[in-house]
Formats: C-alpha cells, structure tokens, sequence
C-alpha cells in the first residue's frame, strides 16, 4: 500500500509550520511577542499552572467529538468506513449523560428528525446565543451553505470569527488578530515557541516533538522559560513559577515500593538443603550407576535413566527458587504524589498516567455474556481516575448477543459505579458481591446504605432477567422484521405484476437478517450465518458503549425520595468501546493473540494509555485499589525498566478440597515468588499490567549492551522508543533535499507497526506519559510533576476511522506484528512467549501480591475440563520447546537464573515419558519378582532416606516463606502426577507429530454423564466426561492394583518368600496409587455413578495383563494349577 498521501500531507504540515513561524517572528518583531521565538511551532494543551485561562473548546470540536462517541463505525477490506449514528443501542432507556445514543431534543430545523447533540455532562450542544436547537447535519449544513448564520435569529454565529482565525492561522499563515481575539485565540491554540531544543532528562532523545520551551517541561505542562539574568520566570508565566524549578528535589523523598527480604532464618536453611539435597542425588545416581542388577538389567537400566531425568527436572525446578523476595506497595505515596496539590499542581487534578484495560471474549455461548458483564462493571467501578481510565472490549465473535450485554451493563454502570464510591463497596463484581456470606452491613456508616443497596440489588436482579433474556429478545426482534422485509419484498413483487415470475420469486429470497435495537442490520455475525455475516467472516466494528467522560467532577443531581442520593458523588464513567475485528476467509486470525493486537491499535490510537492492563472475561477486579498498587511499581525509581506488572490468579468456586490442585498455590506463590527476586515472573495470560511501549519490541532505556568480537570490544545501539522516526525532523530533510521519497515513506510509515501515522505518533506519546516523576536525583529519566494534568484530546470521528483501519485484517500484513511487536504468535501459550520476548530484550516484570486478592475468576474443577487445560498449556511448552523462543537460543540480557526458568516451562512436558515408565517399573518389578537394586542394601536405604527428608524439609520450608498451606502442597504434588502420566504426555505427542510430520491431533470429549444435583455449588466436581486421555493413568492405576495382589498371592503360595522385594515393589506401588488416588475419586463420581466405559476398561486392562503374565511366566509346578485348587482352563 503505497504512503503518498501520508507523505503529502507532512509535507503540506511543514509548510504551514514554516510560514507559521515567519509570521509570528514578524510579529514579534513589532513588540507583540513576549518570549524568544525561533523557527518551530508546536500547538499544546492549556498548561494547568495557568489556571485562570481554561481551555475553551468550539461547539463544531464538542459536536465532533460527541458524534464519534455515539456512532458505530464500520468497515474492512476492500470497504469504505462507514459511521452510522445511533438514536439508542438497547431496547431499555438509559439517561446517562455518557450512554451512547442520541438524547438531546428534537432539531429546530423544519423536516429534520435528527436529535440536539449533548456533551459528557449531558446538557445539549448550542452553538448560538440564541439557544436554537440544531442538529449535528443541520449545523455543518448552515456552516458550509448558509456561511454560518444561525437560522434562529438570523445572525452569524459567534464562535465562527475564531474558527475562521483558526482555519486562516493554519493555512494562510495570517498574523494573530489583536484584543480579545488574539487572547481567545491563545486560550483555544496555546501556541508558543523556543529557540533551543530541550533535551531529556537522560539525553537518550528528544520530546521536544511535543512542544518546546527554554524551561522545564512535560506533556501538557508547559512551563514558561526564566530570565537568564535575574532568574525569574518570563512575563508570559506565573509569578510562583519564578526561581530554580529543582527546589522540590530538597523535600524529603518518599519511595512508592519497598522490598521485604524473606528472614535469613529460613532462607538461609533453604539454600543450604538445596545445596545438600544436590550432594545426596549425585552421590545416590553414582552409586545406582556402579550397583546395576545383574538379575533385572533391564530393570535397573530404566530406573536409572528416569532417575537421572528426575534429578535434572528437579534441579530445573530449584535452581529459580533460589532467592525469593517480597515486595510492599505504599498507595498514601501514590495519592501524595500525584493527586494532592502543590507547586506544580495546583487544583490537585491527578497527574496519573492514563489506562486502557482489555476484556476478551470469542463465544458467547461458551463464555456466557452475564459473566463477562460482572467483568466490564468490576473495571468500571475501578478506583482509578476515571478520565485517566478506558475499557475496550473484544468481542472476536462479533455476536449481537455480545453487543447488547454490553449495552446492558453500560446502563446498569449508571447506577451500579456511583453506589460502589459512595458506599466503598468491595469486591466491584455485582454478582459476588450480592453472593457475599458476611454480613455486607459490617463497617457501613451512612444511614440510607441499607436502601440503597435493596434498591441495587432489585435492579441488578432485574438486569440479570434483561441478560438471560437478550437471545429470545434478539430472535423475536429479528423474526419481526425478517417478516416485514418478507412482507415489503412481496408487496413490490404484487405491484410490478407476474411478467417475470421466476426472476421476482429468486429475488424475494431475503436473508435471515439479525437487527439491531434501532432497526439497522448487525454488521456482524448474524444467527443465521450469511455471506459477510458469519463468524469467520464480518467486518471491523467500533462502537463507543460510554462516551469519554469530562474532565472535571459531575456529582448527581438532587433525587426523590425514593431514589438514591449522588449530590456528593462523581457519576462519570470510564470511556466503555466494544470492538469487534475484521475477519475473512483464507486470513489466519491467530486467535487470542490476534485479537488483542487488535485491540493494542485500536486503543493507542483512540485514548492511547501509557499502560493496559488485560482480563480475561471471567477475571474481574476484586480489589479496587489494586490498579493503584501495580501503578506504585511502574512510577517508582527504576519503574521505566518495568515491562510489567504480574498478579497472582485466584479461584471462586473451587471446591473446598481442591481436589485437582486448581488454585494452583504452589506455583502463583511459590515459583513466581522466587522469580520476582530475579528478573520477574512469567506472563500468564490475565491480570497483568504492561507498559506500552514494552509490548511495541523497544529495548529498555538506558539499556547499553557490550558485544565482544575478534577485534575488541564495542557498545551495540539498542532498539528504544528513540528509533521511532520523528515526522517535524524528516520532513525538514526532506524539505532540504536530503531524504529521497522512498526513503520519506518508509521512515513516516515503518513497515514494523504498519500504515498508520497516528499510530506511529502515539508511541512517543505513550513513553514519555510512562514515565516516573522526575521528583529525585537518582531518577534519570523521568517527566517534569504536573505534566499529565490537562484534559483529553477531543475524539473525532476521524480518528475513530483511523481505528477502524487498524483492526482490519490485513493490516498486519507485513509487518512484524505477532513476530516482534504485541503479543506474539505462533504457540497456544502466546502469554509465556510474549514476556520471553520481553525479559530476553533485557526488561524487569514486578510480582504484585496484594493483601487483598486484586483479581478473582474461574477455573474447572471437572476432571476432564482440568486435564483438557493443562493439556492447552503442555502443548504450548512443547511448541516453545522445538521453537526459536527456547531459552537455550536466548541472548545475554536474559539472567542465567531465569534462563533456566524459561528453560524448564519447555523442557517440563518431557517429563512425562520417564514418568509413565517409572510409574510401570514398581508393577514389574512385583510381576517379575526382581527390584530395581540387587537386594534392599543399607546404602540404597539411606540414600532413599536422605533424599526423602531433604524433600520434605525441602516443602517446609518452602510453606514458611511463601505462606501456602501443608494441603496445597501435597495436591499440588499429586496432581503433577496426573498431568505428567495424562496431558503431559499427550502434549508431547501432539508436538513431536506436529514438528516432525506437520499433523495436528486433539483429545476431545468422546462421552459426557452429567449430575441433577443443580442447587449444589460444585455438582461440576463429580460430571464424568469420559476423555482419551484418562487411559494412561487408568492403565497405570489398575496394572499397580493387580501387581500388587499377584505379588502378595505368589509371597504367601512360594516356598522360598523374598520378602524385600515384595515390601520394595509394593512401597513403590503405594506411591504410586496414593498420587493417583483423586483421580480415581473423580472417576467414581457422586455415591459411586461411574459411566460403564470405566468398568469396560478396566476389566479389559485386568484380563489382558492376567493373560499375559500366565503365558509369559507360568507357575512352576503344575503347569495349569495356581493356589492348589484353582485349575487353570
């Protein structure tokens, strides 16, 4: 796709800012001009120490930005965009300012049926003293034809001299016009200029794309320059700003996080019985290699080799555990630093980088859309600035279903978001909330607090009716007006007449079209598939659920006295967007990852917070202030190095015994733990919080990199935000000669984040809001305080468009997004990879346990359901394993320590096939009479003896310091067990088929036995889903079982009993079974409902191995007579 039209217009940009700049120096030349002026024009917000001068927006900005926010925006490939404004987006009346939908009053004009637009604050948009109500159509009608009268009172419309000074000041370069216009103009264009460009504060590169001055500065903050002579600020600034500006640098200087070291007094012992147990396992190998079993050498040769496999698995698993730390958050700092007035702040607005959280969600039938409400409502209610805050859903079925759940929760927020602030509600989550077994009444002091929380309560209820019913009221819906287009379509054909019947009927075949709420097709996937319309097969859509909130506090009005009270509580909402991407046939989508690409685009591009936290659908906040503490960590010293910041996940609904280890303890606060005391825990796939910029493929800054060749040794340029073209600087060369025009576009529009200006202007933008204050010394690249304070940029309907184009799929045709840039595919885990990728560019990842859990969700806690996911993620270790994101490949900036930590995430599953075997070895060895040693020496006990205490000292510790319980643990030990012999092995079959012969194989459910007991809350426990992959472990179970009683009935039959290799074999076959003994509980299911296929299994496994043993070894003696009696057929 060729960039022409990019490069055109950033040519026609310089030479407005040249004559711009030639004006305005001729300006001040005559004495108007009150700070040095030099050739660089840059337009910035209004700055907030200038408070009394507020930024005042035109009414055809406000109207823009209100059209952007309630249109649906549609398109794709080979399609032009399209924004539909809608009148409403559900059946139900919201009145919420911020809902999305026309609400204003009907258009004065006569004929129009258009409706008044209304701001954030939702009071009606009126462009004229007069107060005459017109429409956004009929206002842009009256400007470009009726030269801007306004046809109420027939005059021109005020604000229409200042637009037109805009417009001229843009392209005719025309000097500022005096007296109060020239002051409304500065107060709408804050136009300054410097001579000197002003460097970082580590020179890495300039921001001075964002504005310029002779002082200090900071995005939106511009500080006006000191005079040289006397120090004092220019007259143009405030006379408080006079004086050095690093005077804050001698306040006491607070940290936002602290690291807590585990006491030496267990994290001493622990490292040292690491290092023993290390001794005692080399000692024990050597021993075991120099005693093999002359009599069983087959025996002792698998047992030897699985041994050795274990020892260096385990050693994989320890090595990373080796410094574990704890970290502490301190939000009174946060709120100190950035929310509470001072110098530099001055209204105490909060100087907080903006957020963009993402929800994804695919299948509304598989992830129900009620579940994924609770989601949006948690963020919504989120304790974070709300204009700072912006939720974008991805609905990757792009289901109406979907869609209208949305709606719904959008207007529910209405209500539900101002009671949580009002009441300082916990946890966020509606549906937990209601289904809290506390007493919700604990610490509650207000006295309407009780009815309002009926009141929430009765309209929640009523909400999840509204919910649960949206499949029949879209079908109904669509029926009735599939049955009119019928109806309209034979009509037409009655009145053309029967001339030509054959081809009237063929074009009477209406597609069963799905509807909207205002009557308009769903640009979707519609309930009866179509061309364009199915679920691989749609376009892009955008739609603004919530539109942007305003930038200062609008509290409730006055309420009846039935209703709640919000006179002293801010009703605005987050900006709430459902977007739904672009599919088509023959494009590979790469699922997940691809969607959340998409939606990585399309944020940049429309809010462009400096970080985004995603969720899965069914993860929502239970911690309100948890964003806050992931934030501490982000801001701190250091905090730019930070890619991200992980929490642990938790569990609801779990069972009480965690049967299938689904909480997984051991790892969320043991292996990530320790991880945080290297380089950072893995990404796992929700509940993470990521810089920006971490996720474009840049480098950490201040990142310097020795490379050491035949000739010595040099420093390699790292890959920054720096190496993000600078469009002013470019076009200038160009302007001079110096670039040609291929070398113009490939640097305006880099092929690695594709063909998007706005998007490539973002990611300085994103940088420089990300940093840490500049409030220390020892900060080397942080923002001047105060930077982030003013308001948002206006959303135009352009910029929407822009967005549109973003999330079409053939955007990321070559480019590099998904190999270098956002997450990445090519694996099932493409959460692992993608925080490979970062940690091997040499960023930090922060673990953030909070005191309270910050994110709650689901896990299965069926069997089946549970193997199934932990066959998801073995399958994506092996692809990570035989893929270029091994560890083993990884470059020097990747710490040994975690090296070996991504190393063991691929090596893992291997662990399955000398599991299998060594788990056979102890039926073998009953079966055959022989054991794995010569004979049960005090050697092989001792050696057996250390390991086993090393072990458990081992855990005890490991309990002490991470704070797990005993139980979780050894659940935790029980279930690796049942993965390594079910899933593992099967993930690992699935890769080795997949890399060497390029077949892909599933293990899907084959049989299903549900329960009825539907009031009980974990009836899920006890479904029996028969799968493939519980033969392994069944097989393993039952051929142990059976050892054991042929074992016991020749000891107790023989003449010459050997009663150390039967107590050997049958020790190890208790093992065994004890690690297996919850599967065999789930497999019983509830009062011992087991579905016939596991009798039919069991009894063939029985019969076969009882066959094969008689033919194999028959008993000695009476060729057909076993026990004396029994005679053998």
């Amino acid at each position: 796709m060729s960039s022409k039209p990019h490069l055109k217009q950033g040519l026609s940009m310089v030479k407005r800012i040249h004559q711009l700049s030639s004006d305005m120096d001729q300006e001040s030349e005559n004495g108007r001009g009150s700070v040095d002026q030099a050739t660089y024009t840059v337009q910035v917000p209004s700055t907030p120490d200038n408070q009394p001068i507020s930024l005042q927006r035109s009414t055809s900005r406000r109207v823009e930005d209100q059209y952007a926010s309630s249109s649906m925006f549609t398109g794709g490939f080979n399609q032009v965009t399209r924004a539909q404004l809608k009148g409403r987006v559900i059946e139900s009346e919201s009145s919420h300012p911020q809902m999305a939908g026309s609400k204003g009053s009907a258009c004065g004009m006569p004929g129009c049926d258009g409706k008044v637009m209304t701001d954030e604050r939702g009071l009606e948009i009126l462009p004229c003293e007069c107060d005459f109500k017109i429409c956004r159509d009929c206002y842009r009608d009256s400007m470009r034809n009726g030269e801007g009268i306004c046809p109420g009172c027939r005059e021109a419309y005020k604000e229409q001299e200042t637009d037109e000074a805009a417009a001229v000041l843009n392209q005719q370069s025309l000097p500022l016009p005096p007296g109060a216009d020239a002051l409304k103009m500065e107060r709408r264009l804050s136009i300054m200029k410097s001579g000197n460009l002003t460097r970082s504060h580590t020179n890495e590169f300039d921001h001075s794309w964002l504005f310029e001055t002779k002082g200090s500065y900071g995005y939106g903050n511009a500080m006006w320059p000191k005079d040289p002579e006397n120090g004092a600020s220019s007259g143009s600034g405030s006379d408080w700003m006079g004086g050095d500006p690093n005077v804050f640098k001698d306040k006491p200087w607070k940290p936002l996080t602290r690291t807590v070291n585990i006491p030496a007094a267990i994290l001493t012992p622990y490292r040292l019985i690491i290092l023993v147990r290390m001794v005692v396992l080399i000692f024990f190998l050597k021993w075991r290699v120099e005693n093999p079993n002359d009599d069983a050498m087959w025996l002792w040769g698998m047992s030897v080799v699985c041994e050795i496999w274990f020892a260096f698995s385990w050693l994989l698993d320890q090595l990373p555990k080796l410094f574990p730390i704890n970290r502490v958050a301190d939000l009174d700092v946060l709120k100190e630093k950035f929310e509470t007035p001072s110098e530099h702040n001055q209204t105490g607005r909060s100087d907080l980088p903006g957020i963009d959280m993402f929800v994804s969600t695919a299948d509304p039938e598989k992830e129900p859309p009620l579940v994924t409400a609770n989601t949006i409502l948690s963020i919504l209610a989120c304790n974070y600035p709300v204009e700072k805050l912006s939720c974008y859903v991805s609905d990757d079925g792009g289901s109406l279903l979907t869609f209208e759940a949305m709606a719904e929760a959008a207007s529910f927020a209405e209500l539900w978001v101002p009671f949580c602030r009002k009441h300082d509600i916990e946890p966020r989550n509606p549906e937990s909330y209601f289904s809290l077994k506390r007493d919700p009444y604990k610490n509650k002091v207000r006295s309407d607090f009780v009815r309002d929380r009926r009141k929430v309560k009765r309209e929640y209820e009523e909400f999840k009716v509204r919910i649960n019913g949206l499949p029949d009221s879209i079908q109904r819906r669509a029926d009735a007006y599939n049955t009119r287009e019928e109806i309209k379509a034979m009509k037409q054909w009655r009145e053309a007449g029967s001339g030509n019947d054959v081809e009237l009927m063929e074009s009477l075949k209406i597609s069963k079209a799905t509807w909207m709420a205002d009557g308009t097709h769903w640009p979707g996937t519609w309930t009866t598939p179509a061309p364009e319309h199915s679920r691989g097969d749609h376009s892009s859509i955008i739609q603004v659920m919530l539109k942007p909130p305003s930038d200062e506090p609008l509290t409730g009005a006055e309420s009846e006295s039935n209703a709640m009270d919000l006179t002293e509580v801010d009703i605005r909402l987050p900006m709430l967007v459902y977007v739904s991407r672009e599919k088509r046939p023959g494009y590979d989508h790469n699922k997940k990852a691809g969607a959340m690409n998409a939606l990585v685009r399309a944020s940049a591009i429309m809010s462009n917070g400096a970080f985004i936290l995603n969720l899965d659908c069914d993860h929502y906040i239970y911690n309100s202030e948890a964003v806050r503490e992931g934030m501490c960590y982000m801001m701190d010293r250091d905090g730019d190095k930070i890619c991200y910041v992980q929490f642990p996940q938790r569990f609801e609904g779990i069972d009480p015994s965690d049967r299938y280890a689904n909480h997984n303890t051991v790892f969320f606060d043991v292996n990530m733990r320790a991880l945080d005391g290297i380089q950072g825990p893995f990404y796992v796939g929700t509940g993470c919080l990521f810089r920006r910029t971490a996720l474009y493929g840049f480098d950490p800054p201040r990142l310097q990199e020795v490379v050491t060749g035949w000739f010595g040794s040099k420093k390699k340029k790292s890959s920054t935000v720096a190496s993000v073209p600078e469009e002013i600087s470019l076009e200038k060369q160009y302007l001079n000669g110096s670039i040609d025009d291929e070398e113009m576009s490939t640097a305006l529009i880099p092929k690695k984040f594709g063909d998007s200006s706005r998007f490539v202007d973002s990611i300085r933008k994103a940088e420089f809001q990300g940093r840490p204050l500049a409030d220390h010394p020892s900060i080397k690249n942080g923002r001047d305080p105060g930077g982030l304070t003013s308001p948002r940029d206006l959303l135009k309907a352009s910029i929407v468009a822009d967005a549109i184009n973003a999330i079409s799929c053939w955007y990321e045709d070559k480019t590099e997004w998904g190999d270098r840039v956002g997450w990445i595919y090519g694996s099932v885990t493409e959460d692992v990879v993608t925080g490979y990728r970062m940690h091997n560019r040499g960023w930090k990842s922060i673990y953030c346990v909070t005191k309270r859990d910050a994110f709650r969700g689901t896990a299965p806690i069926n069997l089946t359901d549970r193997l199934h996911q932990v066959l998801r993620w073995a399958t994506g270790s092996v692809e990570i394993f035989f893929s270029r994101n091994n560890a083993l490949v990884a470059n020097s900036r990747l710490k040994f320590l975690q090296r070996i930590g991504y190393l063991n995430v691929g090596i893992y599953p291997f662990t399955s096939f000398f599991l299998i075997v060594y788990c056979f070895l102890p039926a073998l060895s009953l079966f055959t009479g022989q054991f794995i040693v010569q004979s049960l020496k005090v050697t092989f006990l001792v050696y057996l003896l250390g390991i086993t205490v090393t072990l458990i000292l081992l855990a005890i510790l490991e309990i002490k310091w991470s704070g797990i319980e005993l139980e979780d643990w050894w659940r935790n030990e029980q279930f690796w067990l049942i993965g390594g012999t079910s899933a593992h092995f099967a993930a690992v079959l699935q890769g080795l088929l997949k890399v060497l012969a390029g077949i892909e194989i599933s293990f899907t459910l084959t049989s299903k036995s549900s329960g009825d007991e539907e009031n009980d809350e974990y009836a899920d426990l006890y479904i029996i889903k028969w799968s493939s992959l519980m033969i392994p472990p069944l097989t393993i179970m039952m051929v142990n079982v059976i050892a054991i009683a042929v074992a016991v009935s020749r000891t107790i039959y023989s003449d010459d009993r050997q009663w150390s290799s039967l107590l050997g074999g049958v020790f190890f076959s208790f093992w065994v079974l004890a690690h297996l003994y919850p599967f065999a509980k789930g497999l019983m299911g509830r009062r011992g409902r087991t579905p016939t296929i596991v009798f039919v299994w069991s009894a063939l496994i029985s019969i076969t191995i009882s066959l094969l043993w008689v033919a194999i070894n028959p008993p000695s003696g009476n060729n057909n007579q076993i026990g004396g009696s029994f005679q053998f057929p």
